[in-house]
């Protein structure tokens, strides 16, 4: 007895624990019934919000879907502008769940990596045709935010307008049942070697700049340093000709003052005469001069000699 109470236990706590299924916080849950996604009478597909809820046993499964907003980053991919020009964008996009019925049978079973690859393709084809009418000027300032917006429209208008079909082409976005919440361009770069030829032009440019500011300011040396010689030579000159006035006017008066004492003592003049031609004469001593010793030339001398 005690036998078949436990087994009856056993077997309803099994079929409870096959009737009731938890929908955690953040996911939704759909019911699959043979292999179906379980619908109401408005056909529409019945989710599960988190929380306790009741199923058929065997005849029914649960398939639960990450409900929260998803971040796919883009890796950087070439973009060709409206100028023909390249650029290297780099992006992400952030969507959510908005048919998960679609979205299960678009993705093979609720693959991320099946939705994913999915959005990717039709956001770089939207994107590449978005950038493809603008040019460089426009994509980098003001039609930056314009860009994104237009866009993020572009890929709504793809995913939440859906037309209810029995069969569904995974290769069209409209069936992915998936909703765009925001799309950002993190970085436009230049090519490298475009960016690597620019920086040579820049640096050519810069350096051409500085050669003619080199020049410039060499012309402007040259022009100072004339001038600065110019009036240094000026002020020389003058100085030199005021040194020489003043020389003159000195010896003049000096010349003056001689002429005046000497003719007031006119021997003495003659003794300073000769006073110098004596100092002058043996100044040398490698100098031979003859002269008789009674001649005029020692007249002072001998008669200091006779009045000692």
């Amino acid at each position: 007895m005690n036998k078949i109470i436990i087994c009856f236990l056993s077997i309803l706590f099994f079929f409870a624990s096959s009737s009731f299924f938890i929908v955690k916080e953040g996911e939704r849950g759909i019911v699959l019934k043979f292999g179906k996604v379980l619908r109401n009478s408005d056909q529409k597909t019945v989710v599960y919000n988190p929380g306790l809820h009741f199923k058929f046993p065997f005849l029914e499964t649960v398939k639960m879907l990450d409900g929260r907003i998803h971040t796919m980053d883009n890796q950087a991919d070439r973009f060709v502008t409206k100028e023909k020009k390249d650029l290297i964008v780099d992006s992400y996009i952030k969507w959510r769940i908005n048919d998960f019925s679609r979205y299960y049978l678009a993705t093979g079973g609720g693959d991320i990596f099946q939705a994913e690859v999915l959005l990717k393709r039709k956001f770089s084809d939207r994107l590449r045709s978005e950038i493809g009418c603008l040019n460089v000027k426009e994509i980098v300032t003001d039609s930056r935010g314009r860009l994104t917006t237009d866009v993020l429209n572009s890929l709504n208008k793809g995913t939440m307008h859906l037309e209810k079909k029995s069969s569904i082409n995974v290769n069209s976005m409209n069936a992915l049942g998936i909703e765009v919440v925001d799309v950002r361009i993190k970085q436009i770069n230049l090519p490298f070697e475009v960016s690597d030829a620019i920086y040579n032009r820049m640096r050519a440019e810069r350096e051409a700049v500085a050669r003619s500011q080199r020049s410039q300011g060499q012309e402007q040396a040259e022009k100072l340093r004339a001038t600065a010689d110019y009036k240094v030579s000026i002020i020389l000159a003058e100085a030199k000709k005021q040194a020489l006035i003043i020389k003159g006017q000195g010896e003049a008066e000096v010349t003056k003052l001689f002429a005046q004492n000497f003719k007031k003592e006119p021997y003495f003049y003659f003794f300073v005469r000769s006073l110098h031609a004596y100092e002058n004469s043996f100044k040398n001593n490698g100098n031979i001069m003859l002269i008789q010793s009674d001649g005029d030339f020692f007249k002072y001398i001998n008669n200091m000699i006779k009045i000692k």
